[in-house]
């Protein structure tokens, strides 16, 4: 295969982040968040796993913080999520869990547990033990400085099909929105509190965060991302990868789309918003397509 073609196909993986990393603090420091800290569990029949998740975060988030909560969504599961986490939060009164009993989806889960927070930092992590709540620490000494510390998965266990659906739809997000992140969909980030719930959310399905990175980028937020580690799935079945959810995401980026064409929230106090007309978006697409090409 001629050298420019390798260097083409090289240039269609994920881009590098949009801020310049830092360096990473030593594994023995534990910097802590500048003020109290919600962390958001979204969970659909997750039986297997929440207890776990729980009584980790528990464990882990007072090195953090010393008022924190938890929050999680027990999004119209089937088995006996909801039970375990009314147990969970008779034991810990930091435990307040949000339960519906019809299914709304990741997005709609996501939305209402955010809703419900109320400290000034809001984290979400997703409730499958993929994630470990201990990696916090490489979020951490970013909060206060940047409105959103996201992760993205240094190496990322999900099925082959899974990884190039994740990264086509990157791709058209990148191009719609203007929104280019390494890991759009990773499920560990932290953001401002106020900021995350002064959001109005209407994706219930895979598209959240391509809406709230969208809708933050028109505020001018500012964007850290950082490598986490992903785990492979131990117990439960995953969705995200089921055709029905892929095919009902495409049909969703082009709805938010359409609905965003005239979203101008104006800039945060001491931000600027971008140029998010679409020649810009387009012409933005190719300068990074264009970086990547050289770096290869």
């Amino acid at each position: 295969m001629k050298v420019n073609t390798m260097r083409a196909l090289t240039a269609m993986l994920p881009f590098l982040a949009t801020a310049a990393p830092e360096a990473a603090p030593s594994s023995a420091a534990v910097i802590r968040i500048p003020g109290s800290l919600s962390l958001v569990l979204p969970a659909y029949n997750e039986e297997e796993n929440i207890r776990v998740v729980v009584k980790q975060a528990l464990e882990v988030l007072p090195q953090y913080a010393d008022v924190f909560e938890i929050v999680p969504v027990n999004d119209g599961s089937t088995d006996k999520t909801g039970a375990i986490l009314e147990e969970l939060a008779r034991q810990d009164d930091r435990v307040r869990p949000v339960s519906y009993r019809k299914n709304k989806g990741y997005g709609g889960a996501l939305t209402s547990g955010f809703m419900a927070t109320r400290y000034e930092y809001a984290m979400y992590m997703d409730s499958d033990r993929q994630f470990d709540i201990n990696e916090l620490s490489l979020l951490s000494p970013f909060a206060g400085k940047y409105d959103i510390v996201s992760g993205f998965r240094m190496e990322r266990n999900d099925p082959l099909i899974r990884r190039i659906n994740a990264e086509v739809f990157n791709i058209a997000v990148r191009i719609l929105f203007g929104v280019h992140m390494r890991d759009l969909d990773c499920g560990f980030k932290l953001f401002r509190g106020d900021q995350v719930r002064s959001l109005d959310l209407i994706s219930t399905g895979a598209l959240i965060d391509c809406e709230m990175q969208a809708k933050l980028r028109r505020q001018g937020a500012t964007l850290m991302q950082v490598g986490v580690h992903h785990y492979p799935r131990v117990a439960g079945t995953p969705t995200g990868g089921n055709l029905k959810v892929i095919l009902k995401a495409m049909r969703d980026i082009l709805i938010l789309w359409w609905k965003m064409r005239d979203y101008h929230p104006g800039a945060a106090p001491g931000r600027t918003v971008p140029d998010d007309r679409f020649p810009a978006r387009v012409k933005r697409f190719f300068w990074h397509l264009g970086n990547r090409i050289k770096r290869a």
